[in-house]
């Protein structure tokens, strides 16, 4: 594994409470008709999450991530990341990324919308289906 770990949704609450940051991969479309996490009561030391998008609009992947990350982020400070996606899959690249850019980043198994059941609806597990915050879209 080339960065520090995977998390369960539940876990990766209370890695927030202990004060790593929440940066959510998904596309400006997921955030803003799925749904954004809502970290404000999870205790840390910075109440939102990031919102940085592995992926641009058509599935292009986004060159300046991690330049992008490190102007929200300050580097050398200890902070560790945990980075969300829909399902666990651009947020393994992405704490991948972050890892080689010298940050202690983690995985958020199951993403926010988790795996699909039978029917393809996404009501399985994730983020939101754990019963964790989440809001509306962001717009």
């Amino acid at each position: 594994m080339s960065y520090a770990g995977d998390l369960s949704p539940h876990e990766a609450w209370a890695k927030l409470a202990e004060g790593a940051i929440l940066v959510d991969v998904r596309t400006e479309g997921e955030w803003a008709h799925i749904g954004i996490p809502d970290t404000t009561s999870a205790g840390g030391k910075r109440n939102d999450p990031l919102f940085i998008q592995w992926n641009l609009a058509g599935g292009i992947p986004n060159a300046r991530f991690v330049e992008q990350l490190k102007l929200q982020v300050p580097e050398g400070d200890g902070t560790e990341l945990v980075f969300l996606c829909r399902s666990g899959a651009r947020s393994i690249a992405a704490a991948t990324a972050a890892t080689e850019a010298g940050f202690t980043s983690f995985n958020v198994l199951e993403g926010f919308e988790g795996e699909p059941d039978r029917y393809g609806e996404r009501t399985v597990n994730g983020w939101k289906n754990r019963g964790l915050p989440a809001n509306p879209g962001k717009h």
